[in-house]
C-alpha cells in the first residue's frame, strides 16, 4: 500500500506518463475513509483509473495546477470535507483562526469558495480541452440555486459559476465510476446526461423526454421570496431516488437539469468502499508542519451508517446522504477494528461507532426500501409514526463483538445519538448497555430547544420526551452505580425563536442550575429547510410567516439569554428582560441575571439575599443530576 501520487516525480515512480484523473481538493491530502477524496480516488483506483492528487493548489502559481499535466480523463474538483465558506467564517461572518484540514490547522491554505475558484483557475490554464467534475458537500448542496448567507442573496448553481461540466452530487461513488467509463469510452462530459445523482446544463430541452418539474425560473427566484420558497420545497421534496422526478431550473441562456438521485448504496458496495487500500493517515510531507488535525478525530472511530430519517430542518443531510439509511455489514466493521488495533499509537480505545445518527442501523420503516422516504411526513416528528420501527438489537450486537476484540479496552459512541428513538425502544437493554459500556462520563445530546414553537420549526421532539429520556438515563446511571451526566446541545436564534422562547429556555435552564458552555447561533447553510425559513421568513411548506431574528444584537441577547450566568452577559440579558416585558425575571445582583424560583416554603428576602443551592456557582453536571434525582 502507499499514497496515489502528489507530485509528478511520485507518478513517474509508478511508470505512469499520465494520469487519468487529476483531483484537486482543498484538504489537505488524508488517506483515510472519513474524507472524501480518499474515497473517490481509491474507488477509481479499484476500477483501474489512475489518479494524482493536488491538495490545496497555490491559486497565485499556474504550476500549482499543472503538477501532472493535463489528465487523459477529467479534473476532479472539490472544496473539501465541509463547505469553504463555513470552514472560515463563523456565523458572526468572523474569520476562524484554524483549519482543521489544513498541515498544522493553519488557515488561508485555501480560498473562499474553493469549488469555483479551482474551476476558473482550470479553465483559465487548460481552456476547455479538459473536462471538469465537481463534487463534495459544497457543491453537492449549491448544485440548483441556494440563498447564500454570506452573500446574503440568492445565488445561481454552482455548475454555472464553476464553469465545470457536471456537478455530482450524494455521496459520489456509484456516479463516479458511471461517469469515468462514460470518458473513457470517448464520450465528453458536456455529452453525459443520462448519470443518476448528476446535474448538467444545457441550451435546449429538446432530448429531454423523462418525467419532470419545471422550477422557478432563477431570474424570478432570485428576486422574488415566494418563488424563492416554492423552488425550494419542489428541491426538498424531491431527494429520494424512488420518487424524486428530474428537476429542470431555468436561465436566461441555458437550462441546469438534475438528475434523479442515485439509489442507496447496498451493504456489499459499502463494505467494498472500505475495504479499499487506505493508508488511514495523512500524508507524510505534513509531518514536519505539525501534522493534519482532522484526522485525531477520525483515527479511530469507525463509519457504520449513512443517512438519517431523523431529518432535522437546519441538517442538510436529506440533500447530500438521504433520508434512507444505509449501514455495513458487522463483518465489514469487525474488520476495519481489528486493523485499528494494530495501529502504533492505538491505545487500546475506539473513539466512536457510528455516523449521522448512531443508534440508526436500519431503515425507518419497511415500506421505505421499496416506495422510498415520504414527502409529506417525517418519521419522528411532530411524534414517532406508526410504521417507525424502533429496534437497536442490531446495534446491540455490532457493539458486543466489537468489545470482545484482543486489545479493545473500551467502545465509545460519540456520534449523535437520537434520544426520541433510543426512549421510544421498549427493550432497556441498549439503553442499559448504553450507559454502562459506552460512554465516556458524559453523553452529548441535542434538545436543541423547548420552546413548542421553536421546536416545531427544527423539527425537534417534545420537552417532554427529551425529559422523559433524562429521568431515564439518570435512573439507569444511578442502578450502575455510574456518575454520568448529559451535555445538552443548545441552539439560539433559529427561525420561530424571539425572546420570549429564548426565555423559556433561559428559565428551564435557571431550573437545572446548568449553563452550557458554548451555544450554537443557527447557521443558514446551503440545502436545509431552516435555511429556506431565514431567508424567506415564510415556512415553505405551509407559506405561512415565521418569526427569524436576524440582527446581530437580537442574536446576541438570546445567546446571552442560555448563557444567563456569565457577569458579561448582564447588560444583555436584563435588557432582553425589559424588550419581553419580563421584568419580574430580573435578578439580584450580577451573580443572579435571572431570578431564581422562590423556594416554596420560604420566601425570599431581597434585602439579606443569601446565595442558595440554585443560585450559587456550583459545577453544572453535578447540579443537572442532582436535580434529576429528585424528580
Amino acid at each position: 500500500m502507499s499514497f496515489l501520487p502528489v507530485s509528478r516525480e511520485d507518478m513517474l515512480e509508478r511508470g505512469w506518463d499520465e494520469v487519468d484523473f487529476v483531483y484537486v481538493t482543498g484538504d489537505a491530502y488524508v488517506d483515510h475513509p472519513s474524507f472524501g477524496v480518499a474515497i473517490i480516488s481509491r474507488v477509481l483506483e479499484s476500477h483501474g483509473y489512475k489518479v494524482g492528487i493536488i491538495p490545496q493548489p497555490d491559486i497565485n502559481k499556474k504550476e500549482s495546477f499543472t503538477v501532472f499535466g493535463k489528465p487523459r480523463l477529467a479534473f476532479l474538483v472539490t472544496g473539501g470535507n465541509i463547505d469553504s465558506m463555513v470552514n472560515h467564517y463563523s456565523v458572526a461572518k468572523k474569520r476562524r483562526e484554524k483549519d482543521l484540514y489544513s498541515p498544522g490547522g493553519k488557515s488561508g491554505l485555501r480560498p473562499d469558495r474553493a469549488t469555483i475558484v479551482y474551476c476558473q483557475k482550470i479553465r483559465e490554464i487548460y481552456k476547455y480541452d479538459t473536462d471538469i467534475l465537481i463534487g463534495g458537500i459544497e457543491a453537492s448542496l449549491r448544485r440548483l440555486s441556494h440563498y447564500d448567507y454570506w452573500d446574503n442573496r440568492v445565488r445561481r448553481s454552482i455548475l454555472l459559476d464553476s464553469q465545470a461540466d457536471i456537478c455530482m452530487y450524494g455521496m459520489g461513488e456509484n456516479q463516479i465510476t458511471e461517469l469515468a467509463d462514460c470518458l473513457a469510452s470517448g464520450i465528453r462530459a458536456r455529452d453525459i446526461t443520462f448519470v443518476k445523482g448528476t446535474v448538467y446544463k444545457t441550451k435546449t430541452l429538446e432530448n429531454i423526454y423523462d418525467d419532470h418539474i419545471l422550477l422557478p425560473p432563477y431570474e424570478e427566484s432570485s428576486k422574488d421570496k415566494i418563488k424563492y420558497a416554492e423552488g425550494f420545497l419542489i428541491q426538498y421534496e424531491n431527494t429520494d431516488s424512488h420518487t424524486a422526478k428530474m428537476l429542470i431550473e431555468p436561465y436566461k441562456d441555458c437550462f441546469v437539469v438534475q438528475n434523479t438521485p442515485t439509489p442507496p448504496i447496498t451493504t456489499r458496495e459499502f463494505d467494498a468502499v472500505y475495504a479499499l487500500p487506505y493508508m488511514r493517515t495523512y500524508h507524510p510531507m505534513y509531518e514536519a508542519m505539525g501534522g493534519i488535525p482532522a484526522i485525531e478525530e477520525v483515527k479511530f472511530s469507525i463509519i457504520s451508517n449513512r443517512g438519517c430519517f431523523g431529518n432535522c430542518n437546519f441538517c442538510a443531510l436529506a440533500f447530500h446522504q438521504g433520508r434512507i439509511v444505509q449501514v455495513r455489514s458487522h463483518r465489514s466493521i469487525l474488520t476495519e477494528a481489528e486493523k485499528i488495533t494494530w495501529e502504533p499509537d492505538f491505545k487500546g480505545y475506539i473513539h466512536d461507532v457510528g455516523g449521522p445518527t448512531a443508534n440508526f442501523r436500519q431503515p425507518a420503516c419497511d415500506k421505505q426500501l421499496t416506495k422510498g422516504a415520504c414527502k409529506n411526513r417525517q418519521c419522528l416528528f411532530p411524534s414517532a409514526c406508526g410504521n417507525l420501527k424502533v429496534d437497536h438489537s442490531d446495534y446491540l450486537r455490532l457493539l458486543r463483538k466489537i468489545r470482545e476484540i484482543p486489545r479493545i479496552k473500551k467502545v465509545f459512541v460519540r456520534s449523535g445519538i437520537r434520544y426520541d428513538y433510543l426512549i421510544y425502544d421498549k427493550d432497556p437493554t441498549f439503553f442499559n448497555e448504553l450507559c454502562k459500556y459506552h460512554i465516556s462520563g458524559q453523553l452529548k445530546v441535542a434538545p436543541e430547544h423547548i420552546s413548542p414553537r421553536v421546536l416545531e420549526k427544527m423539527g425537534k421532539p417534545s420537552r417532554e420526551v427529551y425529559d422523559r429520556f433524562t429521568k431515564k438515563y439518570y435512573e439507569i446511571n444511578e442502578k450502575l452505580g455510574m456518575k454520568q451526566y448529559l451535555v445538552p446541545y443548545l441552539m439560539s436564534s433559529h427561525p420561530g425563536s424571539d425572546l420570549k422562547a429564548a426565555i423559556e429556555l433561559a428559565e428551564y435552564l435557571r431550573d437545572l442550575g446548568y449553563m452550557p458552555e458554548q451555544v450554537q447561533d443557527f447557521y443558514p447553510t446551503p440545502g436545509t429547510l431552516s435555511t429556506c425559513m431565514f431567508y424567506t421568513e415564510l415556512d415553505p411548506r405551509t407559506m405561512t410567516k415565521v418569526y427569524v431574528p436576524k440582527t446581530p444584537h437580537e442574536k446576541a441577547m438570546q445567546r446571552a439569554l442560555i448563557q444567563y450566568r456569565l457577569t458579561k452577559n448582564y447588560d444583555l440579558v436584563h435588557e432582553a428582560l425589559k424588550k419581553a416585558g419580563r421584568e419580574d425575571l430580573i435578578g439580584f445582583d450580577k451573580h443572579c441575571l435571572i431570578r431564581p424560583r422562590k423556594p416554596k416554603d420560604a420566601p425570599h428576602n431581597t434585602k439579606s439575599h443569601k446565595k442558595t443551592a440554585e443560585t450559587k456557582r456550583v459545577h453544572p453536571k453535578k447540579t443537572i443530576r442532582n436535580i434529576h434525582k429528585k424528580k
